[in-house]
């Protein structure tokens, strides 16, 4: 059943896809395992655009399937084991400019609120510029940058070095995440991470926040 959710995705089958989920949900399947399904079709997407064999339109009927899908699954994910609360913690969220991505950061977002901590999401296409301000503005422990496209690469590196010259590096931890993002793309990027999907990044936050 994995696989054919994974094709239903890859393929725009939006009910067929949607069906798949629920039948998963009521077999009791991992809502996470369910995710990850999901956001690794939507990787391939992610290349298939790159590639020009998909076009915008086919990206945005992929993003409207998984947020629809991460509504269903949604309730159950803050009943798994693990989402723990803690007592603080800050991350700050943002798809970096030029890639207008959001549902990966999304489902961080939620994930991270799930176990407690305080989020601000700055939304998608974000300039290194307003990465700097809201770090002073917010003060967050940790920054995560998301980006599904290869254009994203010089973004976050122009990010990381906006922070470093402001004078805020040593001040947060930054993690990338994204479909093709990698630990090579965070060596270039600067980065102190890559979250391979969105429960690696909140193990990330937890992390951080407790060596802070």
């Amino acid at each position: 059943m994995s696989e054919q959710l994974m094709n239903a995705m890859i393929n725009m089958q939006e009910q067929e896809a949607l069906a798949l989920v629920k039948e998963m949900m009521a077999n009791q399947e991992d809502p996470l395992k369910i995710l990850q399904i999901c956001t690794q079709a939507m990787e391939t997407v992610g290349q298939r655009f790159e590639a020009g064999d998909y076009f915008l339109p086919e990206l945005m009927m992929a993003g409207e399937i998984l947020k629809q899908v991460s509504e269903i699954i949604k309730p159950q994910i803050s009943t798994v084991p693990g989402a723990e609360t803690v007592t603080a913690g800050k991350v700050l969220m943002g798809t970096v400019k030029g890639d207008i991505h959001d549902i990966g950061k999304d489902i961080v977002t939620f994930l991270l609120e799930v176990n407690g901590f305080d989020v601000r999401d700055i939304g998608i296409d974000v300039p290194p510029a307003v990465f700097v301000e809201e770090i002073k503005a917010f003060q967050p422990q940790v920054v995560g940058m998301s980006g599904l496209l290869t254009l994203a690469y010089d973004a976050m590196k122009e990010t990381v070095s906006a922070i470093e010259q402001a004078g805020l590096r040593n001040s947060v931890k930054i993690m990338i995440g994204g479909g093709q993002m990698s630990d090579k793309i965070r060596d270039y990027a600067g980065a102190d991470a890559y979250g391979k999907d969105a429960v690696a990044g909140v193990a990330l936050a937890k992390k951080w926040t407790k060596e802070l």
